[in-house]
């Protein structure tokens, strides 16, 4: 009889806790995962899908004013927002569905409830227990917003997915891809939008030319974005809330939404009652192996608190899944991972910023173009384009791939092989580009930009 009910227990039925538990399953694994909320998690119920769906929606603002440049006569377009918000819902429950039957067709025993650890084997839900050799934590993050007065009269990225009316006029608090993606969402759907933001620039972390681009082409749609602004209070009006910011300044609005960070969903799971050591947000301690302080537990994903995209939390799981279940040992390889902001325009990154460049290998060669995309020259749209690759002056490998502008998530991934390869300036050189296209620039560059200062490498 087995010591155990499971071999592995999953606490959580996201993206990156599904594949690790479909994965073990099929290398014969007894697995069971839990989820208290619906099957998917942040990715598929509230998070990318759903965002990236109001995001396509968003865009046919621009298909119809460009439409006109090319010869087209199209009547005064009306839109729905009920209709969108019901037709994105009905999607994400098909998704819901269809992770489920994964599951079901892995082998993979679903429980719904909320599981606490009891001790290092054992996971309680809903009053029953249930043990198991391994214990993989993937439960995911949630969005946290300042103490500040009127703070309850906010929304999160949650709740703005399921808007009942699309807002007049909107208040963004935060400048991070979460919140920059909104701007964009509803300035696209013909609400006001004001973008508050702490730092200077939008999207700490990228590229300075990238983040300073955005800005402008986001202004340029009517994006009014204040830097260096923080909130002091919200208050509720007859007809919608006035944010005050610590230096005295107003701003009205129909819905005021905070996309400010989030913490790892850790509380209240018994990690510290079994000794698993987290920090000061609750993000669980791992090694490389996703191994935590207490040998059998494991965690991946947002709770760790690393690199918290879906696909970084898939490949972490699913790389565990093998090294206990495979005899194959793997380890996450988190340098050079790729990432996208699907602001309006997009962006796609890959590889080092040019100060992280700077700061790790001193010299490097900066290649950049800035230039209005072919189909802006009918249309008149005023929106241009920015590519940049990040070089070592000493070896010519490609340190980092930014671009600003149409389809820059679908180009960077191409782009993000030859950076994970090791590709040098030379490779891109010799390379033929597909002309014509916006996705040639990256290949035809030459001209190296000339920079005052230079940082040395620490």
């Amino acid at each position: 009889m087995p010591r155990y009910d499971f071999d592995m227990f999953t606490i959580g039925a996201g993206s990156g806790g599904v594949a690790s538990s479909r994965r073990a399953g099929s290398y014969g694994a007894r697995v069971a995962i839990c989820e208290e909320s619906r099957v998917g998690g942040t990715c598929v119920i509230r998070g990318c899908v759903p965002k990236k769906l109001l995001v396509y929606g968003a865009q046919f603002a621009d298909a119809f004013a460009d439409a006109a440049g090319f010869g087209w006569t199209v009547s005064v377009p009306s839109f729905d927002w009920p209709a969108l918000i019901d037709a994105k819902d009905r999607e994400i429950e098909r998704l819901s569905q269809i992770y489920r039957s994964m599951l079901k067709n892995s082998g993979v025993e679903l429980i719904e409830g909320r599981g606490v650890l009891v001790d290092p084997h054992t996971i309680e839900i809903n009053g029953r227990s249930y043990t198991a050799d391994k214990i993989l934590i993937a439960a995911g993050s949630h969005p946290t917003v300042p103490d500040i007065p009127g703070i309850e009269h906010v929304i999160s990225s949650n709740e703005a997915l399921d808007l009942p009316a699309l807002p007049r006029r909107i208040v963004i608090v935060g400048g991070g891809y979460i919140a920059v993606e909104f701007a964009g969402i509803f300035n696209g759907f013909g609400s006001e939008v004001v973008e508050l933001i702490r730092r200077e620039e939008l999207l700490y972390g990228f590229d300075d030319d990238i983040r300073i681009a955005l800005a402008q082409e986001m202004r340029g749609r009517g994006v009014e974005i204040h830097g260096r602004t923080q909130v002091a209070r919200i208050e509720k009006r007859p007809h919608g809330y006035s944010v005050y910011t610590t230096i005295g300044q107003e701003f009205s609005a129909d819905v005021v939404m905070y996309a400010t960070g989030r913490n790892p969903n850790t509380k209240a799971l018994g990690l510290a009652e079994v000794g698993v050591e987290t920090t000061s947000n609750g993000a669980v301690v791992v090694d490389e192996w996703s191994g935590s302080s207490i040998p059998n537990i494991y965690a991946i994903g947002d709770v760790t608190d690393r690199i918290n995209l879906t696909p970084v939390a898939i490949a972490e799981g699913r790389a565990l899944a093998e090294t206990l279940y495979n005899d194959n040992p793997i380890r996450m390889d988190h340098a050079n991972v790729p990432s996208a902001v699907f602001s309006q325009p997009p962006i796609g990154v890959v590889g080092l910023t040019e100060e992280e460049a700077r700061r790790q290998y001193g010299e490097v060669d900066i290649y950049s173009a800035r230039f209005k995309p072919m189909k802006n020259t009918l249309s008149g749209r005023d929106e241009r384009t920015l590519m940049k690759l990040v070089v070592d002056a000493r070896t010519e490998r490609v340190l980092g791939c930014h671009m600003l502008g149409p389809d820059a998530p679908e180009i960077l991934q191409g782009l993000a092989i030859a950076v994970k390869c090791g590709a040098s300036k030379r490779m891109f050189d010799e390379t033929v580009g597909i002309h014509p296209s916006a996705a040639e620039e990256f290949v035809t560059m030459r001209e190296k930009a000339v920079r005052p200062t230079k940082l040395a490498a620490e």
